[in-house]
């Protein structure tokens, strides 16, 4: 039996350490308004802005940190999430965590890969063959799911080369380009999971104060995500033109139209989520808009 955690008045955040999430982790927490004081070995972040430390650990060890109390909140694929979740289950356990937000990028896909030139006619195909693969749990469901009997061959890495050493006739691992499978002479024919980074948590509230900053992080990480692909767009454009322009306008939050002192003329703005493209300003010039802009912006706070 896991023992309780023990009380603290700071909120404590796993981060991987090292590999493709790491670094866009402890990016997107300064951006947040985080600032750390790093211990001398550079795996423990004291916060110093706001009572949220930063524990760098492997990506593999963060959901049972969080399980065991030692750490609040973790920043972890879904991936890595799902089969800490299937393997308590297999285990017996309750399951103790869950996905608190997604958080829109290091995307990737745990895809069943196959030779080069074999077809690809369905699951069935998979039956009593050997699958490499670093998640037993989750490429376990898919094939129960589909009514497979075939033999997963747990390999904690290299697991595209297996089929090469003979250890497997194909493999299920995690694809972000497919480029390092297809240097293996393998090709992605179906996706099992769909994953990104994620922020996961206990499945219940925190105590000891610690739930009110977590609320007050969440919220600055919702404004920090969005804010990663917002952008500013302003024009003017003449009165008679703005039934033109109006419908032009990309998705975003309500337009702003303003009346120009002195001018037949109005100021638009409107907050978009995602990028302007040239082809856009290109229609909404040919409209009646000028003067067209697109800015960054540095920061937002619903």
């Amino acid at each position: 039996m896991t023992p309780p955690a023990q009380p603290r008045d700071r909120l404590r955040v796993a981060v991987q350490k090292s590999g493709r999430l790491g670094d866009p982790a402890r990016e997107l927490l300064a951006s947040c308004g985080l600032t750390w004081r790093e211990s001398r070995d550079r795996l423990f972040l004291y916060g110093e802005s706001l009572p949220i430390d930063i524990l760098l650990v492997r990506d593999d060890d963060i959901p049972g940190l969080i399980a065991d109390g030692v750490c609040d909140l973790g920043v972890v694929g879904r991936n890595v999430l799902v089969e800490h979740h299937l393997e308590r289950g297999a285990a017996g356990r309750p399951a103790s965590l869950r996905e608190w937000r997604q958080l829109g990028w290091g995307a990737c896909r745990l895809d069943v890969a196959i030779p080069e030139g074999d077809e690809w006619t369905g699951p069935a195909q998979l039956a009593g063959l050997r699958i490499a693969t670093s998640y037993p749990q989750t490429l376990g469901r898919w094939l129960r799911e589909n009514g497979v009997e075939a033999h997963p061959v747990v390999l904690n890495g290299s697991v595209e080369i297996a089929p090469r050493l003979g250890q497997a006739d194909v493999v299920c691992d995690l694809v972000s380009t497919g480029g390092t499978l297809r240097a293996n002479g393998l090709v992605p024919v179906t996706t099992i999971l769909e994953s990104e980074a994620v922020i996961a948590g206990p499945d219940h509230h925190l105590e000891d104060g610690r739930q009110e900053i977590a609320d007050l992080l969440l919220r600055r990480l919702d404004g920090a995500v969005q804010l990663r692909e917002s952008r500013l767009l302003m024009l003017r454009a003449g009165r008679g033109s703005l039934d033109g322009v109006l419908p032009l306008l990309p998705a975003g939050h309500e337009p702003t139209v303003l009346q120009v002192d002195g001018l037949e003329e109005v100021s638009v703005q409107i907050l978009v989520h995602g990028p302007v493209s040239w082809s856009r300003l290109e229609d909404l010039k040919r409209a009646g808009a000028h003067n067209l802009m697109v800015l960054p912006v540095e920061g937002m706070l619903a």
